[in-house]
């Protein structure tokens, strides 16, 4: 399939409005009918901007997404790469079982410090195991100690290295595991070869690789929202 790179302008279209404002109007709707205002997720989110981590949590709709996929997974042990401020690793362990088990990988120590707070702060950090280091090498280690198979595993790290992470996921997996890759889309960006920006590149060689890979069915959807325009990608490992 090719896919057209031209502008609107080159095509002599109008230019499209700034919907921004609505997507983030409707989420706002959204998350007032369908996920009830959390204090404890409130001040986790608040305790992420004092620590001045980059502000990119998942939306409470997109974290209450990955609540229910890992419900309707029947999640007992999930793995995250890229934990952030813990934000999604809060939403994902409180679908656990009380002898379930969450292990995040987090590569930058002040991320995961703010991270163990939150998971207390929130009653799940003996549900968590938080990792601290490069992605590669703890995925390494985990595989190492016979960690896994994860029921779900969630990427959301540096997206240069998804092609890597997809590749050890598929090691900590079995068939039946979720495999969910966040940020894919990339403001539409993920359609153009020729883009420069490597995690433009990253992405998608990842989506070329779950497309290539016999042992995986998937798909991926594009979002809106008060996060911009992006997506993600679902893979079910079949084999």
């Amino acid at each position: 399939m090719t896919l057209s790179n031209e502008s609107s302008e080159v095509r002599n279209e109008p230019a499209r409005p700034d919907l921004s404002g609505k997507w983030s109007h409707v989420d706002a709707c959204l998350n007032e009918w369908l996920v009830p205002a959390d204090p404890v997720m409130t001040e986790v989110l608040a305790n992420n901007a004092r620590a001045a981590l980059p502000p990119i949590d998942v939306a409470p709709n997109q974290g209450k997404l990955l609540h229910l996929l890992a419900k309707i997974q029947g999640a007992r042990s999930i793995l995250e790469i890229g934990t952030l401020g813990g934000y999604s690793t809060i939403w994902l362990a409180r679908a656990l079982p009380e002898d379930g088990k969450i292990v995040t990988l987090e590569y930058d120590p002040h991320h995961a410090e703010t991270a163990r707070q939150n998971l207390s702060q929130a009653g799940v950090s003996h549900l968590v195991d938080v990792r601290v280091g490069e992605a590669l090498g703890s995925l390494e280690q985990l595989y190492a100690e016979g960690a896994g198979p994860f029921d779900l595993i969630f990427i959301d790290a540096d997206k240069p290295n998804n092609p890597e992470y997809f590749k050890w996921a598929l090691k900590l997996s079995r068939p039946g595991s979720l495999i969910i890759g966040d940020n894919v889309i990339r403001d539409g960006e993920v359609a153009n070869p020729h883009s420069e920006d490597p995690r433009v590149q990253g992405v998608r060689t990842f989506l070329e690789l779950i497309a290539a890979e016999p042992r995986v069915t998937a798909t991926a959807l594009q979002t809106v929202g008060s996060k911009g325009y992006d997506g993600f990608v679902l893979a079910l490992v079949t084999a």
